[in-house]
């Protein structure tokens, strides 16, 4: 019974991540919630963001779109924080609804952006990089201020905590996911905010054979390995929804935050990457 949940949440998983995000329901409203320990969520319905919480300041990851700016501005007041107090931004990937906010949010709070070395140059020019899979479909960004960008495997330190970058390009060329731990009642969390894994691309980039970035289709599949692998209780991804948030979140009125806790959440994430994988080279095989 345990292994058809299983196969059925992984098939479910994969067909959440074929199909096309609506942007028009991105920015629907979502109330912030706890998720575990000093993490918070503070995005919309559609567009993750997520606040790491300490005495010396805090870490947000992500800043939707500039329509998602303001309100995730708002979720951290009402959770009785102050934007002010964010000393970085982290981002998943260079896309104006991942990064479209950070402009306005690094204005309000001072922090420094942290982002790949690819995705730096993205967030600091405004400009979309040709190399990315969905150039063709790309729109530019306001130029965000004071980014900096952080190796593979590096530590972003900030009193207690402790966030590590792990590259996963392949969506983009600059993608990243992050990993830190949170504590509650004693109990230790291992916490992944997994970027995108979907190879989709605006024509005519093809993963099997780009000229102009011709790593893609090796970058998305150690970029999945990676995520994978990773050590994950609790997993976000950069669309909540591609993960089974919000199902999780349906139980926490009687399980508390441990409703968050999935040990199978990363590798499931994972899986629902191949299944889109195969379908596009197959869609590429099949045009050819």
């Amino acid at each position: 019974m345990q292994v058809m949940k299983r196969t059925m949440l992984a098939a479910g998983l994969a067909l959440l991540a074929a199909m096309p995000a609506m942007a028009e329901n991105w920015n629907d409203p979502q109330e912030p919630f706890a998720v575990f320990g000093d993490t918070y969520y503070v995005g919309t319905h559609g567009l993750s963001a997520v606040l790491i919480t300490s005495p010396q300041g805090h870490i947000l990851i992500d800043g939707g779109s500039p329509e998602s700016a303001p309100m995730i501005a708002r979720h951290i007041r009402q959770l009785g924080f102050k934007p002010e107090d964010i000393k970085f931004i982290l981002n998943s990937h260079e896309h104006v609804d991942h990064a479209g906010g950070i402009s306005a949010l690094q204005k309000l709070s001072g922090a420094a952006v942290l982002a790949s070395v690819q995705g730096e140059k993205v967030l600091r020019s405004g400009r979309p990089s040709k190399g990315d899979p969905q150039y063709g479909n790309l729109s530019s960004m306001t130029p965000v201020a004071n980014t900096r960008a952080v190796a593979d495997g590096e530590v972003v330190r900030l009193g207690p905590l402790a966030v590590t970058a792990h590259y996963t390009p392949g969506h983009t060329q600059g993608g990243i996911s992050w990993t830190w731990r949170s504590r509650e009642n004693g109990s230790d969390a291992a916490m992944v905010y997994a970027d995108s894994l979907n190879a989709m691309a605006a024509k005519p980039f093809r993963y099997s054979d780009s000229k102009v970035y011709p790593t893609a289709l090796a970058d998305i599949k150690k970029s999945i390995a990676t995520v994978a692998a990773l050590d994950c209780d609790i997993l976000i991804s950069a669309h909540p929804g591609a993960s089974g948030l919000w199902e999780r979140l349906a139980k926490q009125p009687t399980a508390g935050n441990a409703a968050f806790i999935d040990r199978q959440a990363c590798r499931d994430y994972a899986q629902a990457g191949t299944e889109r994988l195969k379908k596009t080279l197959a869609q590429e095989a099949a045009a050819k």
